[in-house]
């Protein structure tokens, strides 16, 4: 079964939060999908993962750029798996393809927004039926990831 993790943003934002988790995956060798629901939304998650870091940047591209199945990240508005990645990052409430297709699959979800948090309710009771390994993890003050299911 795939593993399913649930990120509750509650002291930071998506753009903060985002980027060190997609870094980490890439380091583990890992291929990479981050699926948000609006296209405005891709394409600034694309241009803030050149420069959320001064020392270096996250190698990726958008399903509407060429080569799109070359890259290691691959952020996309489609529930295809352009780039053969094994994670997918689930973001703003984006509906998920189904999980079998991928070792690890993360949600991550605002939670001063009730509809992303409606949508991540649905998304655990669902996956949870389905018999997939999930767990929860929520930001405490400091903005740290603390396992809370």
């Amino acid at each position: 079964m795939t593993d399913v993790l649930f990120y509750h943003l509650t002291e930071s934002r998506l753009e903060d939060a985002l980027p060190p988790l997609i870094d980490k995956s890439v380091e583990r060798g890992w291929r990479v999908a981050v699926q948000t629901r609006e296209p405005a939304r891709r394409d600034a998650l694309d241009q803030h993962l050149w420069t959320f870091r001064e020392e270096s940047f996250l190698p990726h591209g958008t399903d509407e750029a060429d080569f799109a199945e070359s890259q290691p990240v691959l952020l996309t508005v489609t529930p295809d798996n352009a780039n053969a990645a094994t994670v997918r990052f689930i973001v703003d409430g984006a509906e998920p393809p189904p999980a079998d297709a991928y070792e690890r699959i993360v949600f991550m979800f605002d939670g001063h927004d009730q509809e992303q948090l409606d949508t991540a309710r649905a998304q655990w009771k669902k996956l949870k039926g389905e018999g997939h390994n999930l767990t929860y993890w929520q930001q405490t003050p400091e903005g740290r990831w603390e396992k809370k299911a």
